[in-house]
């Protein structure tokens, strides 16, 4: 599969302690690479002058000219992350068509998260060559990036066969590595296509590509056996009944 092109982001904030926690963040995933940072939009746009820049993480409440009030003077503004302390500024954010709008103080999962974002968005508009399927006609055009230890891991979601929670992590199991991160079950769950995973146990994901068989309480993948959680009866048989009519 060919390198993905890094993705160039510039970070614009009036906080210098907001600044140095994006540049953590930043450094930690592989696909971006820092152009600079800016204490404010003047500075960013005399940036812009001299260098390429695919996205912005932009402080929206600033001194001289608020974020979003920058954005509209830009001809052809770069996909942009919003970064703020104040949520009533959402609405605005989304109309001028942001990827995202993270609250501070950002966590990495949150940061993640965000970044996921475009790294979709990055597949869909350059087309990138994408590892194929059993079908040729079908192309993988999703994955996550998840911290293990000091490096991100790429995972497709095609590899995925489940994912457990294990307290403030989880673990996912693929056909080739199981790899352990600091994670929220629930906030995986709203990362994957629905259609190709299901979650059957408050501490269980499964593919459901990748089950081999079940019954009314449990899910065989492989060699494991998962079982299915009382709350998720229901909805599981029926998704999977459904499944075994088509």
């Amino acid at each position: 599969m060919p390198h993905l092109k890094k993705i160039k982001c510039l970070i614009v904030d009036d906080e210098h302690p907001a600044r140095e926690i994006m540049k953590q963040h930043i450094s930690s995933v592989d696909t971006l690479e820092l152009v600079g940072t800016c204490a404010n939009a003047v500075e960013a746009v005399n940036l812009l002058k001299d260098h390429t820049v695919d996205l912005i993480f932009l402080d929206i409440q600033m001194p001289q000219i608020l974020g979003t009030n920058f954005i509209r003077t830009l001809k052809s503004p770069p996909k942009i992350i919003f970064t703020t302390a104040f949520r009533k500024y959402a609405i605005e954010g989304f109309e001028l068509d942001a990827v995202d709008y993270i609250l501070k103080p950002i966590s990495f999962e949150r940061f993640l998260k965000a970044v996921n974002k475009v790294l979709e968005i990055n597949f869909s508009d350059h087309q990138a060559p994408l590892p194929q399927v059993s079908n040729t006609n079908e192309l993988v055009s999703s994955f996550l990036y998840f911290r293990v230890k000091k490096k991100m891991v790429k995972i497709f979601f095609t590899d995925i066969l489940f994912i457990e929670a294990l307290k403030d992590y989880i673990k996912i199991v693929t056909q080739i590595q199981t790899i352990v991160t600091k994670y929220v079950l629930s906030t995986l769950i709203e990362l994957l296509p629905s259609e190709e995973f299901l979650r059957i146990h408050r501490s269980y994901i499964v593919a459901i590509g990748k089950i081999d068989n079940y019954s009314a309480n449990s899910i065989q993948i492989q060699n494991y056996q998962l079982p299915i959680g009382r709350l998720y009866k229901l909805e599981v048989g029926k998704i999977l009944s459904n499944l075994s009519a088509s």
